[in-house]
């Protein structure tokens, strides 16, 4: 938790004022009770009413600063502690989005929401109780024990064995409870993993009919974190009844030693009722570090966890000396003997990988499933960085080139399509946020989606829901499609982007992206050989490897696994 701590550091100068409020609260807390004292024996034992007017006075002033200060270091502390909750969250956000697409495989999505939510929101409540709880408690502790030794150094020796005993409870307790705490953040995880599955799932599990295993998933999941829940707070149950018992027992023998040694004369009234306070205070301020003791390990669990994402160095990484400017090309892309590995993969996906694409041309991409197509395209605007050899754009290695400057010349229309909340006009300008209307409507156009965006209730307008799911798949790939063609990019990467279409509109989408993509390159990954036929390139992948690479007719001949794979999908006579 230090470490995470570190960024505290735009907030010293309030952090520093916090902890002058919260010393200044703490004396006047302590002073209170000798005032207290000073007026029974001196004032009222003696019946000076000068001195209780006087005395009494002063203490409603200490009372007022302590509750000025009390207040002030309180409202300070929220500020303190969100602002850090703040930062912590923009930072955590920042890092996530320069992850690869490797570092969101090693950590998962659930988990990542998991921390920039429930476990920065945890590190800032504890945060709050450290600044006013965690500080005033040794303090307050510190000072009691001075301060009542100083009114009757005789019942002194009540505290030294009633400490212990409060010491010894808190620390069995505390050490069945941080286990607890411990695993705490890891079965939210697996509950949160299990309803976003669910939610995001929910076709499929209707389709299906897994309803009943899902709930049952979910409550196992629920039960897990519930038990663990109930585990602590029986324990918390047994701490509040075991610490108020050990208190009420040290008042009442401090109430009984005490009243002997007033009927010896060794002890005033007002030193008794001091004596009393302080021991309050001393006791009260060792529950509070109690409550820090529980809180703090959960805290802890959640600070390391968050350092993990903001201490995961991306894997790729804009070059320490980028070029001043991006390659003057027009999307030339070569490939030269390219091999890849996922991580923890015993073979690698791509091996031996060599072929160019040429501005003006449409390179297709096909093979079996799992052949490696979408791991190729992925290497282009560096989703992924490769094991050896090297991809060129404008006949400069992705790797000497900033991000931005390369991701900016490639128009992407992944496998998945995703839309965005928001209407269809914005989820086209999400590729060029300035594009104008008439821009828009000439994507949507191109993409073949005006025959359906007309048909809905605004138009361009109508509000698309999380995830498109108010739109079919075909829908959400030409709207997708769209937001790539208004890029105007120099790189065209469609991954199996047409697959949800039927071939009339197949055909008609790939009539009208010649004319629009004839000055840039065009890669297509198919699994439909009518969708590539005319490509001026086809590549042909088999387990990871080129096998064959030429147009339809030269693979006809020349390839075999092209030929099953035409054989396999068109007849006869579509072959001649």
């Amino acid at each position: 938790m230090l470490k995470l701590f570190r960024h505290l550091k735009p907030f010293t100068i309030p952090v520093i004022a916090i902890l002058a409020l919260v010393f200044l609260q703490t004396q006047a807390d302590l002073y209170l009770p000798t005032l207290m004292s000073d007026i029974i024996n001196n004032g009222v034992m003696k019946g000076n009413t000068t001195l209780i007017w006087r005395l009494g006075a002063l203490m409603l002033i200490v009372a007022a600063a302590g509750g000025i200060f009390a207040t002030i270091s309180s409202y300070l502390s929220s500020r303190v502690a969100m602002g850090f909750g703040r930062d912590i969250r923009t930072k955590v956000f920042r890092q996530v989005t320069g992850y690869s697409l490797h570092e969101f495989d090693k950590l998962g999505t659930s988990t990542l929401i998991t921390r920039t939510t429930n476990d920065i929101t945890q590190v800032q409540m504890v945060l709050i109780m450290i600044l006013r709880m965690m500080v005033m408690a040794p303090m307050m502790m510190i000072g009691g024990i001075i301060m009542a030794g100083q009114e009757d150094a005789g019942l002194t020796w009540v505290l030294v064995v009633a400490i212990p005993v409060l010491i010894a409870i808190i620390v069995i307790l505390a050490m069945k409870g941080l286990p607890l705490f411990k695993v705490m953040q890891t079965k939210i995880d697996r509950m949160n993993l299990v309803v976003r599955e669910k939610l995001t799932g929910i076709r499929v599990i209707r389709a299906f009919n897994r309803d009943a295993h899902e709930r049952k998933r979910f409550e196992d999941a629920n039960m897990d974190l519930t038990d663990n829940y109930i585990k602590v707070n029986r324990i918390m149950a047994f701490m509040m009844p075991a610490i108020m018992l050990v208190m009420n027992l040290t008042t009442l023998a401090i109430l009984w030693f005490g009243i002997i040694r007033i009927d010896n004369g060794a002890m005033q009234v007002g030193s008794l009722m001091a004596f009393i306070q302080y021991t309050m205070q001393i006791l009260f301020s060792m529950i509070m570090l109690s409550m820090m003791f529980i809180m703090v390990p959960r805290a802890s669990a959640a600070a390391v966890r968050i350092n993990e994402v903001l201490g995961l160095i991306p894997e790729i990484n804009d070059p320490e000396r980028p070029d001043a400017s991006c390659p003057t090309g027009r999307g030339y892309v070569e490939f030269r003997d390219v091999k890849f590995s996922y991580h923890g993969a015993e073979q690698p996906a791509l091996n031996g990988i060599s072929f160019n694409a040429k501005p003006g041309e449409v390179t297709a991409i096909v093979g079996s499933t799992g052949s490696g197509k979408t791991s190729l395209v992925n290497l282009i605007p560096r989703f992924y960085d490769v094991d050896s050899g090297t991809v060129l754009v404008d006949g400069v290695d992705v790797r000497e080139m900033t991000q931005e400057c390369l991701r900016a010349k490639i128009g992407f229309v992944p496998q998945k399509a995703l839309l965005f909340t928001g209407t269809i006009a914005e989820n086209i300008r999400f590729g060029r946020p300035d594009a104008s209307d008439e821009e828009v409507r000439h994507a949507a156009e191109t993409a073949q989606a005006t025959e359906f965006i007309d048909t809905m209730e605004g138009g361009y307008a109508h509000e698309i829901s999380q995830g498109g799911s108010n739109v079919s798949g075909g829908q959400k790939q030409r709207l997708s499609i769209a937001r790539a063609l208004i890029r105007k990019p120099e790189i065209y990467v469609f991954d199996d982007s047409f697959s949800a279409l039927d071939f009339k509109t197949d055909a008609n989408l790939r009539a009208a992206l010649k004319s629009e993509t004839t000055e840039a390159t065009v890669l297509i990954v198919a699994q439909r050989v009518g969708t590539v036929m005319d490509a001026d390139r086809i590549i042909v992948l088999d387990e990871g490897r080129i096998a064959g690479m030429g147009t339809h007719r030269e693979l006809l001949e020349s390839c075999g696994v092209y030929r099953e794979i035409v054989s396999s999908q068109l007849s006869e006579e579509e072959i001649a």
